[in-house]
């Protein structure tokens, strides 16, 4: 007999990961989650909950929207948790989550919208629900190919990446 697989809550709140582009007209809007779709084409076996929480963009972010995740987060059966969010603050909700008893979450965003075909949305994605396996609790972030502490990172806008602080 196998050990169950403890579950992954996904906690969506918006960002480039979910951006589209409507048309030549208009700017990026961010539109309904592609999480789930995300994690069945990818064939993701581990069991995971997706909770579409918020849609917005992270820099139009506020206390009470950071609030609100940590109490999603704090309620919720599962220890290991995933959040995607914009990348312009999510170091402020990282450091909004530390403190959370007993819980693995790893925040992962995108540089480029997940819908188009050279996003970096997928890979970020995978690497958070590896992170969450096995890291221990507290709150990491996981960009471009790399694990790091939520506390001791900060984003580099002119390099377009996350760096060690």
């Amino acid at each position: 007999m196998t050990q169950a697989l403890p579950p992954i809550l996904v906690v969506t709140t918006g960002g480039t990961f979910d951006k589209q582009y409507f048309d030549a007209l208009s700017e990026y809007q961010i539109a309904e989650s592609v999480i789930e779709k995300l994690l069945k084409t990818s064939r993701v076996a581990h069991p995971f909950r997706v909770v579409e929480l918020l849609r917005k963009d992270s820099l139009e972010l506020t206390d009470e929207d950071r609030a609100l995740i940590r109490a999603t987060i704090a309620a919720a059966p599962e220890s290991h948790v995933v959040v995607t969010h914009g990348t312009d603050t999510m170091t402020h909700t990282a450091q909004a989550l530390d403190g959370l008893e007993g819980k693995t979450v790893v925040l992962t965003g995108a540089l480029a919208p997940a819908r188009f075909a050279e996003s970096d949305a997928t890979f970020n994605l995978g690497m958070a629900f590896a992170c969450c396996q096995s890291a221990q609790p507290g709150v990491w972030i996981t960009m471009s190919g790399s694990v790091f502490n939520g506390l001791q990172v900060r984003k580099d806008r002119e390099a377009g990446k996350f760096v060690a602080i």
